[in-house]
């Protein structure tokens, strides 16, 4: 934990040691085996295109700094493959990012849903970072469950107590069902695309996301009905999730934020 703490740290560019912004924002991006290459690039460059829409661009131009960074998860997250922490301050900062986002190379290990995984390190890439932000936020994107990995309660409690908003953005599509472990192929096998089977064929996402997976005040659920109506969902929930304004009475100072996170770390 110590490494890649360390590692998160010192890969920060434009900030230096607690750095005052209004927003830190993480975004945890499922890659998981349900999730094909066509389907991943689309999500990576629906990312980097809302960044670049003028909308956007105006809105973190308002701010006093946005911090924001990407991993990518499934049954576990490999900080290889994740975009350290960025200050956006300007278009040059933001198509930066953007650009990076767009290029990122996928997780080669694809493999189940660890929904608590992503959250617990998007906790720890928030309290262990060089910046002190006014709001604190964790964004989830994916197309199914958890099925593996720790609760969603604990990470969930850790987020609360640290004031980390969870917000997501589920992909309303089949996925495999892995308590099977046999997935049927459903339509042409080139595109990589899986069928559940009839016992959890066609779940609904969108409530298992809301009472499961955001939380925290003013969280908020923005649904993709399918991996082509990704790009939309995804500038739509950043309009709101930048446009939102906190007061900075309202947050907690960053050395209450890392002691806390401290401690919760001790406790474990």
């Amino acid at each position: 934990m110590a490494v890649w703490a360390a590692v998160a740290l010192l890969h920060i560019e434009g900030a230096q040691a607690q750095t005052p912004v209004s927003i830190e924002l993480v975004f945890a991006v499922d890659t998981s085996y349900s999730i094909d290459g066509f389907e991943y690039d689309l999500l990576m460059k629906g990312i980097a295109n809302a960044f670049r829409t003028p909308e956007i661009v105006n809105l973190i131009g308002q701010q006093d700094g946005v911090a924001v960074s990407l991993f990518q998860w499934s049954s576990e997250v490999n900080q290889q493959y994740m975009i350290p922490w960025h200050l956006l301050t300007d278009p040059a900062s933001v198509s930066s990012f953007a650009a990076k986002v767009e290029k990122a190379e996928r997780d080669p290990d694809r493999r189940f849903t660890a929904i608590g995984e992503a959250i617990d390190f998007g906790v720890r890439l928030i309290a262990e970072n060089a910046f002190e932000g006014r709001q604190l936020k964790i964004d989830v994107s994916g197309d199914g469950r958890s099925n593996t990995g720790v609760s969603l309660s604990k990470p969930r409690q850790a987020a609360n107590a640290l004031g980390i908003v969870i917000n997501g953005l589920p992909i309303l599509t089949n996925i495999v069902d892995y308590s099977a472990r046999t997935p049927t192929p459903a339509g042409p096998i080139s595109m990589g695309r899986y069928q559940a089977h009839t016992n959890v064929d066609y779940y609904d996402l969108e409530t298992y996301y809301r009472e499961k997976v955001i939380h925290g005040p003013g969280a908020f659920v923005e649904i993709a009905n399918d991996y082509d109506d990704f790009a939309r969902a995804f500038l739509r929930k950043l309009l709101r999730e930048l446009t939102t304004l906190v007061s900075q009475e309202n947050a907690a100072p960053r050395a209450l934020v890392q002691e806390t996170h401290a401690r919760q770390l001790n406790d474990r």
